[in-house]
């Protein structure tokens, strides 16, 4: 045998095993909680960030517009004919 000796592996608790059975009413003052936590955007902050998701969109928009008014124009002309 070697020198080394192996280790034996020591058997944990599962993560369910571990935890206690909480109430389902303390669903509300842990998402309370944790809201508390999050990092709130400031009045202008969210303003420039609402101005470019409607900047992003209305762009994202007029892309998908001019595809489908291509596509649209290219069937029509394939094969109705005209």
């Amino acid at each position: 045998m070697t020198s080394r000796a192996k280790k034996t592996k020591v058997a944990r608790p599962t993560a369910a095993a571990a935890t206690k059975k909480k109430s389902k009413l303390s669903f509300f003052p842990e998402a309370l909680g944790e809201l508390k936590k999050a990092h709130w955007p400031t009045r202008q902050e969210a303003f420039r960030l609402s101005l470019l998701v409607i900047i992003v969109c209305a762009v994202v928009g007029a892309i998908l517009g001019v595809l489908d008014y291509g596509f649209t124009r290219l069937f029509t002309d394939l094969l109705v004919g005209g």
